[in-house]
């Protein structure tokens, strides 16, 4: 699965030059981990995003959107009318702001 947020990491991480090893133990993982959320194999935890966003210093709304667009794209993929639905809940969360 392609992972918008796991390829911001990854290029967050290596314009910082920094490395996996660097990275993972800070959030409590090993590096297989990381390369997994890296390459969207595996999920980030939400809650692990503003400590992310801290050691990549890096814009922790940005990181939070990037997170909820895969989780959205994981949901709706393979659904024939998945584009209809995101425009009627977009149009929702307009209505309600």
């Amino acid at each position: 699965m392609e992972s918008q947020l796991g390829e911001r990491i990854r290029m967050l991480r290596e314009a910082q030059h920094l490395y996996l090893r660097q990275v993972a133990p800070q959030l409590d993982m090993d590096t297989a981990q990381l390369s997994k959320i890296e390459k969207g194999l595996r999920p980030l935890k939400k809650e692990q995003i503003p400590l992310l966003a801290e050691i990549l210093k890096a814009d922790k709304v940005e990181l939070e959107t990037l997170w909820l667009t895969d989780q959205l794209m994981q949901l709706v993929k393979d659904e024939p009318t998945a584009d209809e639905a995101l425009k009627s809940v977009s149009k929702k969360i307009k209505k309600k702001n």
